[in-house]
């Protein structure tokens, strides 16, 4: 798939495809401990930064794997983060996001505003999912990371279940939200009277309240 030309807004935010040019942005982004605390890959030279940087050119290759730097052209596009839809099914009819940002962006809706634009597009476009389209996608956090679940729920994606943990990469219980095509986000969902993500009521349960893990 030809990704030069592709790029998506998220407010005042870009969202791109990586580019090999990135690698001391990409770097510098993996020099902090917050991030690294919560991400399953954690870049630590520029050796790995590089073959991080293929890994993205090769999954947009493929087909199965879109990647983008979310940059603010305010800012002389500096990097403030990333966000990538990867498929999960044989059929392309699901697949699962996730999302970081910077230290610096952090406090600015970064997250949500890129979330959001990569699943508006990703429920659209052809070259995700031709025929039929994508029907579902699926965000992981874990339970103790408590920004990523307000970003989930204010993006759309309803909490499904609670996940045991998997260790080690895994050591504790995670959330599982799921957003359907034709769901709204939050703001959305009030200005529509709170309909649930598959069209029927909301849901009351909230990340915060307990749930049994699904064994």
């Amino acid at each position: 798939m030809t990704t030069t030309a592709l790029t998506l807004s998220a407010g005042e935010l870009l969202l791109r495809p990586w580019r090999a040019d990135d690698l001391p942005a990409l770097l510098a982004a993996h020099d902090d401990p917050a991030m690294r605390r919560w991400l399953a890959t954690r870049l630590s030279g520029a050796e790995e930064a590089r073959a991080w940087l293929e890994a993205q050119r090769e999954g947009w290759a493929s087909g199965r794997r879109f990647g983008f730097a979310v940059t603010d052209p305010g800012a002389e596009e500096s990097l403030v983060g990333n966000v990538v839809l990867k498929l999960t099914g044989p059929d392309r009819q699901s697949a699962e996001a996730g999302y970081w940002t910077t230290a610096a962006a952090r406090g600015r809706g970064v997250a949500s505003l890129s979330l959001g634009a990569l699943t508006d597009w990703a429920f659209t476009a052809s070259a995700v999912s031709p025929g039929d389209g994508l029907r579902r996608i699926e965000l992981f956090h874990r339970v103790d990371n408590d920004a990523s679940c307000r970003v989930a729920e204010k993006s759309g994606y309803a909490l499904a279940e609670v996940v045991p943990p998997c260790p080690p990469p895994h050591p504790l219980d995670g959330h599982r939200h799921v957003r359907h095509a034709g769901a709204v986000s939050a703001a959305g969902a009030r200005r529509a009277g709170s309909a649930g993500t598959a069209g029927g009521p909301a849901t009351p349960r909230r990340c915060g309240d307990s749930a049994a893990p699904s064994r």
